[in-house]
């Protein structure tokens, strides 16, 4: 069993965090924190496998508190689980250890996806030596390998000018959303331009990721409203 601390201080998001991850085979949530201090303060006296961390927290960010856990020698995980979606804050979290990065808003789909990809570089890595062997270059390899394979299969290109980021981020617009939304109502719920998220949508329209439906009004022209299509459910973007 893989023990989980979630950290948000979102009270209500941090209550829904943690009954995604009770939903996933092979998973408990051991504790809640709301602050650094209090993740921290568990961190000592507990043993964790894997912190879910928001950025936002009211004493010190998400990253500060991941280098402070690794100053202290506490070895757990960390997924960030977080509204930051600037590239600064990305890159820092990979530069302190984070094993995956989960933008706000998503759905338990896309928190269940990075769990089983968790779930599978643990398997990969105890099963060299019972995690504690060396490994030969092909071992590694499958080791690095097994958090994308396990949490997307096969890779696909996006076309030139376009970030798997970015369309993760619509395709958690579009499925939180419930309804179809036009393309200006997914520019301002994903925090983009109107043309960027035409664009985008554009692309996963005709890669079958979304659908789109026409909404006639009085002007007699129609307008384009998309949706995330319900058998691309489960599947990673791009």
């Amino acid at each position: 069993m893989i023990d989980v601390l979630v950290v948000d201080d979102d009270f209500r998001v941090a209550e829904i965090n943690a009954e995604y991850v009770a939903r996933v085979p092979g998973f408990r949530v051991v504790s809640r924190a709301h602050t650094a201090v209090q993740a921290l303060a568990f961190l000592e006296r507990h043993h964790v496998d894997l912190v879910l961390l928001d950025h936002y927290l009211p004493d010190e960010t998400g990253l500060t508190l991941v280098r402070r856990m690794r100053q202290l020698g506490h070895p757990a995980d960390v997924i960030m689980v977080t509204a930051a979606r600037d590239v600064s804050t990305v890159r820092t979290a990979m530069r302190y250890g984070a094993l995956q990065y989960l933008v706000k808003p998503f759905s338990f789909t896309g928190l269940r996806s990075k769990l089983e990809g968790y779930a599978a570089l643990r398997r990969a890595l105890e099963g060299v030596g019972g995690g504690r062997g060396e490994a030969g270059q092909e071992q590694v390899d499958r080791i690095f390998g097994a958090l994308r394979t396990a949490e997307s299969g096969p890779a696909e290109a996006l076309p030139k000018g376009h970030s798997a980021p970015t369309a993760d981020v619509i395709r958690h617009v579009l499925s939180a959303a419930g309804e179809p939304l036009s393309a200006h109502e997914v520019a301002a719920r994903a925090g983009l331009s109107r043309s960027t998220a035409q664009r985008y949508l554009k692309y996963l329209e005709g890669a079958g990721r979304i659908s789109l439906s026409l909404k006639y009004g009085d002007t007699g022209r129609p307008e384009h409203r998309y949706a995330w299509a319900k058998e691309a459910e489960g599947r990673t973007v791009p």
